[in-house]
């Protein structure tokens, strides 16, 4: 997503199978754990990826939803 400084910082747009529970702040720690600072994300939303008909994510259209995020 846009940033004023950086030019871009990681989002994470995560969809959570049927039952599965997690927060902002869960996502945010196990990126962390994982990965390098300057590739965890600084906001993570959940909700519905977009999907052609045959199941594949729809990169570019979920980058332009990032870019629009305030």
């Amino acid at each position: 997503m846009p940033h004023e400084k950086w030019g871009e910082v990681p989002c994470a747009l995560v969809e959570l199978k049927s039952g599965a529970v997690a927060t902002e702040a869960d996502v945010i720690v196990f990126c962390r754990k994982h990965l390098a600072g300057f590739k965890t994300p600084k906001r993570v939303v959940f909700g519905e990826l977009l999907k052609t008909a045959t199941g594949k994510i729809q990169k570019f259209l979920l980058r332009g939803q990032a870019a629009s995020m305030p």
